[in-house]
């Protein structure tokens, strides 16, 4: 039976770790130790924030919804009420660029949602 020098694989993990750890700070960037719970909780930022972008976008939707429906004499609340009422089927990122870049088409939505 042949012998197996063990070095390559574990150099190739910790070379990979560290390429991944490119651009943290202080010793988590070049420390092997330090490196690897660094990435581990970079691992859980990334994911619980891939999560946090979704709800952070559906705000500033209804941000953008409840400004175009202000001038226009109806709340937010009630504009959507109206939509659900009527089956109108928007979803709020659509109907937060109608508000900006169309608001002639917008003021007909809440118009149709207002009867």
């Amino acid at each position: 039976m042949p012998r197996v020098k063990r070095g390559t694989t574990a150099n190739k993990r910790r070379k990979n770790t560290l390429e991944k750890t490119k651009g943290f700070r202080w010793g988590r960037k070049s420390k092997f130790k330090l490196a690897k719970p660094a990435l581990q909780k970079a691992g859980v930022y990334a994911y619980r924030d891939r999560k946090v972008k979704k709800r952070t976008f559906r705000q500033l939707w209804n941000v953008q919804i409840s400004a175009g429906c202000k001038p226009l004499g109806i709340s937010y609340s009630k504009f959507i009420a109206g939509l659900k009422k009527n089956s109108i089927e928007i979803d709020r990122k659509i109907l937060a660029q109608l508000a900006q870049q169309q608001p002639e088409t917008f003021a007909q939505i809440v118009e149709k949602a207002k009867s």
